[in-house]
C-alpha cells in the first residue's frame, strides 16, 4: 500500500515537472522573437524579398507577404506614371529598380527596451549612391546624344520627334544604371536610426511610421542636382 502510494506521489511530481516543461516550452515558443527579429524580417521583406521570417513572425501567407515588395516597387513606379517614361521602358525600369532595392545595406542592432514597454531598435544604414555616382555620366552622354541629333539635323537629316528623343534619353539613363548595378554597388558612409516598436501581441509589432520612412529615405541617397 506505501509502495503504491509513493508510486503516485512520483507520478502526480513528475506530472507537475512535465507541465512546467511544457508552460515553459510553450512560452518560449511564442515569445520567441523579439523586435530586433521583427524589424529584420519587415526589412528583408520590404526591401529584399526574403520573407520566410516574417512568415514565421505574422502567420501571414507567402503570397500576402510576397505582396509587400510587390507593392513597395508599385509605389516606386507610380511616380513614374505622370512622366514621360515610355511605357516599353517601364518593366525594364521596374526590375532594375527592385535589384537596387535588394542590395541596400541595413544592419540591426541589439533593442532596448524602454520604460513605457515599448522597444528602440537601431539601425545602421549605408546608402546605396547609385544614382548620385551616376549622375554626371549620365548628364554627359545625354548632351553628348543631344549634340549627335544637332549635327545629324545640321546635315539634312530629319528631326527627331519629342517622343523618339524622350525614348532615348531614358534608354541612356537605364544604360548607365544597369552598367552601374552590374559592376557593384557602392555605398556611402554609415549612419544611424532608431526605430521605435511596440510590441502589441506574442506575433505582433508595430513599427513608427515617421521612423521607417526616415530609415526609407536614408538607403538610397538622392542627386542634389543644384540651382
Amino acid at each position: 500500500m506505501k509502495k503504491k502510494k509513493k508510486i503516485i506521489v512520483i507520478a502526480a511530481i513528475l506530472a507537475v515537472i512535465l507541465a512546467v516543461g511544457v508552460s515553459v516550452s510553450i512560452y518560449l515558443y511564442i515569445n520567441r522573437f523579439d523586435a530586433g527579429e521583427y524589424v529584420q524580417a519587415v526589412l528583408d521583406t520590404s526591401y529584399k524579398n526574403e520573407m520566410d521570417q516574417y512568415v514565421e513572425i505574422t502567420g501571414i501567407s507567402q503570397e500576402e507577404a510576397e505582396k509587400i515588395f510587390d507593392d513597395n516597387l508599385d509605389a516606386t513606379m507610380a511616380g513614374f506614371e505622370n512622366s514621360e517614361m515610355p511605357e516599353n521602358m517601364q518593366p525594364k525600369y521596374r526590375e532594375l529598380f527592385g535589384e537596387i532595392a535588394r542590395k541596400v545595406s541595413y544592419t540591426i542592432g541589439k533593442p532596448e527596451k524602454q520604460e513605457d514597454g515599448t522597444y528602440i531598435v537601431p539601425v545602421i544604414v549605408k546608402p546605396v549612391t547609385l544614382f548620385s555616382d551616376t549622375y554626371e555620366t549620365f548628364q554627359t552622354k545625354a548632351q553628348e546624344y543631344a549634340q549627335e541629333v544637332t549635327d545629324s539635323v545640321m546635315n539634312g537629316a530629319e528631326m527627331p520627334t519629342d517622343e523618339e528623343m524622350q525614348n532615348q534619353i531614358y534608354q541612356i539613363y537605364y544604360d548607365v544604371l544597369r552598367k552601374r548595378v552590374d559592376s557593384g554597388m557602392l555605398y556611402g558612409g554609415a549612419r544611424n536610426v532608431q526605430l521605435h516598436v511596440t510590441k502589441t501581441s506574442s506575433r505582433e509589432f508595430t513599427i513608427d511610421q515617421e521612423d521607417m520612412d526616415r530609415l526609407d529615405s536614408m538607403l538610397i541617397e538622392s542627386v542634389d542636382v543644384g540651382e
